[in-house]
């Protein structure tokens, strides 16, 4: 048995050493050198993306502000690349202060808007992320309502009770909750009482292919109708084609997220008029 368990180490170990492997490795090393020096020069930035009413497309319920690192020559480093690798790393909780700091410096300059910022549950005891939050709290009365933050299920998951008790100390204050990827699939249905989510955004699988996949409208009907018991406004994201909104109005969704609706933008309207006006 010993002899096996050498074995097996030793392969394990030739497989790591692969010239695959180490290339894929390397590649790591540097995308996640790109993002720590993103982050020490703060080209952390908020793209905008408009949620909608699904029963009236022009009426906008609020924004949501997407997380996107630039590189040295202003380049979007895809979030696929880094996100995992920094979701457990001290990196991801800079991130999400400086995303939240920025969410709240929009709140505070655009007195007529509601925001979502998306924040890792393991970010809530982090102190510089709560310096922050307080911080923009306190600096107009309506921020805390005029705030969304966003949980998505599988880091819900990781610190439920904490994140339980910080959602009922928020609420107090009027700051809501969405539960991201509503649906993923992590999330015991029974939990949701323990958290008491605003809203409900149904995962992307719920969504895309729905006018020609009946399994996939299924899915998105049962997670509406578990949302509503709940209280939860439900917000379908990845909304691409007319269709797709009509069959998930239809279905009873709330609101309506996607490049149906309008892409994320680095230069959201609000800033192009102050631009305008300058």
């Amino acid at each position: 048995m010993a002899a096996d368990r050498l074995v097996e180490k030793a392969a394990k170990a030739a497989a790591l050493s692969s010239p695959l492997e180490m290339a894929i490795s390397q590649a790591d090393r540097e995308t996640l050198a790109l993002v720590r020096k993103a982050i020490d020069a703060r080209r952390i930035r908020l793209a905008w993306q408009p949620v909608v009413m699904a029963a009236d497309v022009t009426r906008i319920a609020f924004h949501e502000g997407l997380v996107r690192v630039l590189d040295t020559a202003g380049r979007i480093i895809p979030a696929r690349d880094f996100m995992g690798a920094v979701e457990r790393h001290e990196m991801g909780r800079e991130i999400d202060c400086l995303a939240l700091e920025q969410g709240l410096a929009t709140l505070a300059r655009q007195p007529e808007l509601r925001i979502s910022v998306n924040v890792s549950a393991r970010s809530i005891g982090y102190p510089r992320w709560q310096r922050v939050l307080n911080k923009g709290l306190s600096a107009a009365p309506t921020i805390a309502e005029r705030l969304i933050l966003e949980i998505g299920e599988e880091s819900a998951m990781t610190v439920p009770e904490t994140l339980s008790a910080f959602m009922a100390e928020m609420q107090k204050l009027g700051v809501a909750f969405a539960l991201d990827d509503f649906g993923g699939g992590t999330t015991a249905l029974g939990r949701l009482r323990d958290f008491y989510f605003d809203f409900a955004k149904i995962d992307a699988r719920a969504v895309r292919g729905i006018d020609r996949d009946a399994d996939v409208k299924a899915l998105a009907a049962a997670l509406v109708g578990v949302a509503r018991p709940f209280g939860m406004v439900t917000v379908a994201v990845a909304v691409e084609t007319a269709t797709e909104g009509e069959i998930l109005r239809g279905l009873g969704v709330d609101c309506l997220q996607g490049y149906l609706i309008g892409a994320p933008s680095l230069k959201p309207a609000w800033e192009e008029a102050a631009a305008r006006r300058a």
